[in-house]
């Protein structure tokens, strides 16, 4: 098999095979380094967001731990004077134990306060309306509630609230205990981390309330994210999870990694730019490909110029072989376009014509029938009107394709391109009947293709054909009645609606 080509080809297919192998080692090299940096990413953004939960969570946590234990001392102690002043000094401990406490604070069951962590009480305030006395007042549950980020009337910054319920004796409601997390203790937290300059991270309520976020932004605590993308994906799963989402804050697409804290209705997500952090893989990237197409051009040139060398020596050889080829060529042509159509890949006119007379001559020696089947496409000037020529080409290529497979592949059978869009079957040995069934499966074949063809009120592409059968005697009958009497059934089969098979009335 390789005695087939010259060394010309082979020294040409070696150099294309090595410039196409160092790019495509190159493509599949890069492809690879970013599903690496993508998955870099990925685990980064994981990490990230275990740690930003855990931490949450130990935080909230502690918080819960002492309003626990403030609701212990004031339901058994009471609110006498000496208990509140053991629970004011416990207070202050656990403040300054606790970095991430703002304040604690004990409530009554209309809203005033009746003890807080501050060294100085001043005076009381009724905090009856915020959202986290609502809570408590209307749900029975000993548990502990995270409400929504406020700003704290004492100290004016921004605040996340935990809650617990008071109960009086008689297990009705008695007040509020009240612990409040510094939200910039949070975001010092959030500024540990390496995120890169356009990435993100942010703690975010069930409900889809933004708590904190980096970057800061005071305008943006506590708004909604209910419509966001990523919370929706959240929601779905209330669990951990990752994805590509466009944040509504900066329009940023970054890839997200979420996931919920373990004992409170809140969740963290870390995020980082797409773009940015491809950035240097994009770089790198470009670097590296530059070299390998200089390279491979390079071959390339060289190569060429190598297999040029190599052409000239042979190309004596090689231009009486060509000259050899083309006459060889130009005569199988010649053979070709005097017996095919060169459309359709039939038969054409003149070898149908040759044909039909010998087989003719043949049905009159030995008395058989000759059977003949005219076709003609309907409509088909409207199919190229409103498709085009080319289309209709493709029409007639399609139609005589399907007309060559079910015609029978006997000796003599011909399957012919008479002319324009008609095509003609020549059955030797072959009664009108079978002549009938053959064009009936045939027209049947083409209406089942559901060529659309809007210009007939068929709605798809179909055929008409005419079918005749002779008989022939010697001094009584010609070649040429037998395709008129084709021809006329054709023609009756279109007067009489088309998309049918007529057959002659008689030769």
């Amino acid at each position: 098999m390789f005695k087939r080509y010259t060394i010309t080809f082979w020294a040409t297919l070696f150099v294309g095979v090595v410039c196409l192998s160092l790019i495509a080692v190159d493509v599949w090299r890069s492809l690879i380094a970013r599903d690496a940096q993508v998955q870099e990413i990925q685990r980064l953004t994981s990490n990230v967001a275990r740690a930003m939960a855990q931490h949450a969570d130990d935080t909230i946590k502690a918080a819960d731990t002492s309003l626990a234990d403030i609701v212990e001392r004031i339901e058994t102690d009471g609110l006498g004077a000496p208990a509140l002043a053991r629970v004011h000094r416990q207070m202050q401990a656990q403040v300054a134990n606790l970095a991430q406490l703002a304040g604690l604070f004990v409530y009554d069951e209309g809203g005033q306060w009746l003890v807080n962590s501050r060294a100085v009480l001043g005076p009381s305030l009724n905090n009856a309306d915020r959202e986290y006395f609502v809570y408590h007042r209307t749900h029975d549950g000993r548990g502990p509630h995270v409400g929504e980020p406020v700003i704290s009337r004492t100290s004016g910054k921004w605040i996340i609230p935990v809650s617990r319920r008071l109960n009086k004796a008689d297990g009705s409601f008695g007040g509020v205990v009240l612990a409040t997390l510094d939200i910039d203790y949070f975001s010092r937290f959030y500024q540990s981390f390496d995120i890169g300059a356009r990435g993100a991270v942010a703690l975010i309520s069930n409900q889809g309330v933004l708590m904190v976020r980096r970057p800061f932004d005071d305008n943006r605590v506590g708004t909604s994210l209910r419509d966001n993308p990523l919370f929706q994906a959240y929601s779905a799963r209330h669990g951990s999870g990752s994805g590509m989402f466009v944040s509504p804050y900066d329009d940023e697409l970054r890839f997200n990694s979420y996931r919920a804290l373990e004992h409170y209705p809140l969740f963290v997500t870390a995020a980082l730019s797409q773009e940015e952090m491809l950035e240097h893989w994009r770089r790198d990237s470009f670097t590296r490909s530059i070299g390998v197409i200089v390279l491979a051009a390079l071959l390339g040139f060289f190569g060429k110029r190598l297999v040029g060398q190599i052409n000239l020596r042979v190309q004596a050889e090689a231009e009486l072989r060509q000259a050899r080829d083309q006459l060889e060529g130009a005569n199988r042509t010649l053979e070709r376009l005097a017996m095919q159509d060169g459309l359709t890949g039939l038969a054409n006119r003149r070898q149908l014509d040759v044909t039909l007379g010998n087989e003719f001559s043949r049905a009159v020696r030995h008395a058989d029938t000759l059977s003949f089947v005219m076709i003609d496409v309907d409509y088909f000037k409207q199919y190229n009107d409103l498709y085009g020529h080319g289309a209709g080409d493709d029409c007639l290529r399609t139609v005589s394709k399907l007309i060559r497979v079910l015609t029978p592949k006997r000796a003599g059978d011909v399957v012919a391109r008479y002319g324009g869009e008609e095509i003609g079957i020549l059955m030797p040995n072959t009664e009108l009947a079978g002549a009938l069934a053959v064009a009936e499966r045939i027209r049947q074949a083409i209406e089942q293709l559901q060529t659309a063809h809007r210009g007939s009120p068929f709605g798809v592409l179909t055929i008409s054909a005419g079918v005749a059968a002779i008989t022939p005697r010697r001094g009584e009958h010609a070649a040429g009645m037998l395709v008129e009497a084709a021809d006329k059934a054709l023609y009756a089969a279109k007067a009489g609606g088309r998309n049918q098979v007529v057959a002659a009335d008689g030769v």
